[in-house]
């Protein structure tokens, strides 16, 4: 009998530390989160409804954004400096809709479309400082590709090899020692990952975001000169119908699993484990 209680005693401390019963990342709670994208929209486009979800438990999600994507319009009376502001107000609002304050938007400011031309060990760098800095209980980035390189988009490709660099070479204090040095910022471990963007056949994890759909797709459309007709010619509002159309189209877009709403990853817990 007393040793029928035993068991029953450890059997939740043995469930809790058995390989794939880490707590769920849509039930944290008052943990800090870093969210890496290639442009302003790739968060809330991917993985909106994952940071609603931590917004509303109450986490700290940082979102860290490579480029100002400044380049990516057909608009010709379009320019740079222009978009760039653009990006950066949508970006802010489409955040705000899903809970995440624009205190917490760190950007890169590398220019669109030219991530991989920025020098390989200052850019791994300032990743890795942001990681030192903020010590995440989980980082969300794009997939690196568990078994090949796929991403046909230049700042996707470099976003997601980059940031698992950086995720690597924040784990040893040799590794930008000026950091501890001169910043004070220790090494540090990141316990969890979860890469987006993932091909289907690589997915291991999904986050049902049906309670926070319709908020993601709010937050999306806040991304106005991504959708046409404002991709070819700007305008800062929508037209009804045109909001309508782009609204259904990327709820049609969003992936399903067992009849639910969810934002696809694939999950890890070592910066080299497949």
């Amino acid at each position: 009998m007393k040793f029928g209680y035993l068991i029953l005693f450890l059997l939740p401390a043995f469930l809790a530390a058995a390989p794939g019963a880490e707590e769920r990342l849509e039930n944290f709670r008052n943990k800090t989160i870093l969210v890496f994208a290639p442009h302003p929209d790739d968060d809330v486009f991917a993985v909106g409804g994952t940071m609603a979800l931590l917004a509303a438990n109450g986490n700290r999600v940082i979102i860290v954004i490579y480029t100002n994507d400044n380049k990516g319009s057909y608009d010709q009376e379009m320019s740079s400096e222009r978009l760039a502001r653009i990006r950066k107000a949508e970006e802010e609002a489409a955040c705000a809709v899903v809970g995440i304050p624009a205190a917490n938007i760190i950007w890169m400011g590398h220019d669109d479309g030219e991530l991989e031309y920025a020098p390989a060990k200052m850019l791994c760098g300032q990743a890795t400082r942001i990681i030192r800095q903020y010590r995440p209980d989980a980082v969300l980035s794009p997939d690196p590709g568990e078994w090949y390189e796929r991403w046909h988009k230049t700042d996707h490709r470099m976003a997601a090899s980059n940031t698992i660099d950086a995720i690597r070479a924040a784990e040893f204090h040799l590794y930008y020692p000026e950091h501890l040095l001169v910043d004070k910022l220790q090494p540090y471990v990141v316990p969890r990952m979860y890469f987006y963007y993932t091909s289907p056949q690589e997915a291991n994890y999904f986050v049902n975001i049906d309670s926070v759909l319709e908020k993601k797709l709010d937050g999306s459309l806040k991304h106005v000169c991504q959708f046409e007709p404002s991709l070819s010619k700007y305008r800062p509002d929508w037209d009804p119908a045109d909001r309508a159309k782009a609204r259904e189209a990327l709820r049609k877009d969003q992936d399903r699993k067992d009849g639910h709403y969810v934002e696809s990853f694939r999950f890890s817990t070592a910066f080299n484990q497949k």
